[in-house]
């Protein structure tokens, strides 16, 4: 049965190849998955790696734990199962909206100077 694990400290030059490259001398990796930022595209700075058994998972704890990859110290354990989190109620923040004595359209700081002392 294949073992997930979290490797963290990575590189933002890590690859998925490459990480699956250097787990690769502790056994066989099944999955590589280097965690992207959806607006930059660029690595978050940790990844996942599936192992083929659970004795490769420990050999790759072992081995790999504290070492240099890419030229930073990684971070590797047994990766937690993902927790469920409550949903996202409301949305952003609440700036202004509606109108004010003037009758025009609110928002956050609008006309702030200009509204000082005005009424």
């Amino acid at each position: 049965m294949a073992k997930k694990l979290y490797v963290g400290g990575l590189s933002y030059n890590t690859t998925e190849d490459g990480l699956r490259e250097y787990f690769s001398q502790a056994g066989a990796v099944e999955s590589a998955a280097v965690v992207m930022d959806k607006f930059s595209g660029r690595s978050r700075g940790f990844g996942f790696i599936e192992m083929a058994t659970d004795e490769e998972a420990q050999k790759a704890i072992e081995t790999l734990n504290d070492t240099e990859l890419d030229g930073r110290r990684i971070s590797v354990a047994e990766a937690r199962p993902m927790e469920d989190r409550p949903a996202r109620t409301g949305g952003g923040y609440n700036r202004g909206g509606g109108f004010n004595r003037d009758n025009r359209g609110g928002g956050y700081n609008r006309d702030r100077d200009s509204k000082r002392n005005s009424w």
